[in-house]
């Protein structure tokens, strides 16, 4: 098994598009990297703390690559909008990877230099911290909210129609 650790806005799209790729095994949705140990989304929202909206994806790379985990990842959010994803916007809110081994760094590297106009941040993971219970398994357990509704589930449609 291996872990990716990817920021595309919020956690609760693109969690609910990795449940759904084969070769995943979990998904976690928390928060890296910030200056605030233990932060709450409270405090994750006031853009302050330092810490991306991020999902933990453990996967089977036997199964599924961390490449085509990356495909998957740039496909299914915008790499070149700065700190934004849709009307989401801060620096929680921003594109970034954050590898676990130099494996990982340069595979990520490599893919974005394929990206016109990414920013992407690459950057060594420091800590995760798991976000409270109810942002976990969100779109699965919420399915009918407007929110899911009107930005998640389109995203996953447009996704699985490829």
């Amino acid at each position: 098994m291996q872990t990716a650790y990817l920021a595309g806005g919020c956690f609760w799209c693109v969690e609910a598009i990795f449940q759904r790729v084969n070769g995943v095994k979990e998904v976690k949705n928390g928060y890296c990297n910030g200056s605030t140990q233990n932060p709450s989304y409270e405090a994750i929202c006031t853009g302050q703390t330092g810490h991306a909206e991020v999902l933990r994806v453990d996967f089977d790379e036997s199964e599924v690559s961390y490449e085509s985990l990356l495909e998957v990842f740039f496909e299914t959010h915008n790499p070149t909008t700065l700190n934004q994803q849709g009307a989401d916007k801060g620096t929680q809110y921003r594109s970034a990877i954050f590898y676990t081994s130099d494996s990982q760094r340069q595979i990520a590297t490599s893919v974005i230099e394929n990206i016109k106009s990414a920013v992407t941040e690459v950057t060594e993971l420091d800590v995760f911290y798991p976000a409270e219970a109810y942002h976990q398994d969100y779109f699965n357990n919420n399915a009918n909210q407007p929110y899911c509704q009107m930005v998640i589930l389109p995203k996953i449609n447009k996704y699985f129609k490829q």
